[in-house]
């Protein structure tokens, strides 16, 4: 990226495993974590500031460069995640969901947004989920007629 380009890009992004099977516990959430972590530090213009989650979904905390496609980014986020746990534990035990939420959020938020995503398991359990930040595309559902 140009140095001529000022930008502050913080986003604020969750996916869930399949169906919301409870996968992400032991060395199955240690795993995703830390593929998920080594894919973002691949891709130039990604920086991960933080990452966190429960048995059912992730969370991350990251800042990009204007020219980092969103889209292209949890996709292989996802993919290599998935891949990497599955060849470590060398059975398909982690299967991510279609669709993902992302926010932006700004820099005076990053504090915030960082404490959020590492107390992600309590905020679960004490039912003080900040519902903005946990939104995601659910599964297609039929609609009304």
């Amino acid at each position: 990226m140009s140095s001529h380009v000022y930008h502050e890009i913080f986003l604020h992004f969750n996916w869930h495993t399949k169906v919301d099977t409870p996968l992400l516990r032991g060395e199955v959430e240690a795993f995703s974590h830390q593929a998920i972590k080594t894919k973002c530090q691949s891709i130039r213009g990604v920086h991960l500031l933080g990452i966190g989650g429960t048995d059912t979904h992730i969370h991350l905390a990251i800042v990009i460069e204007p020219h980092v496609t969103i889209s292209e980014l949890v996709q292989e986020a996802k993919g290599f995640s998935s891949f990497e746990v599955n060849r470590r534990t060398g059975r398909k035990v982690l299967e991510w969901q279609r669709g993902y939420g992302v926010v932006s959020f700004g820099k005076a938020h990053l504090d915030w947004v960082l404490k959020y995503v590492a107390n992600q398991r309590e905020h679960h359990r004490n039912r003080t989920i900040e519902p903005r930040l946990e939104a995601y595309n659910l599964p297609d559902e039929p609609q009304a007629g």
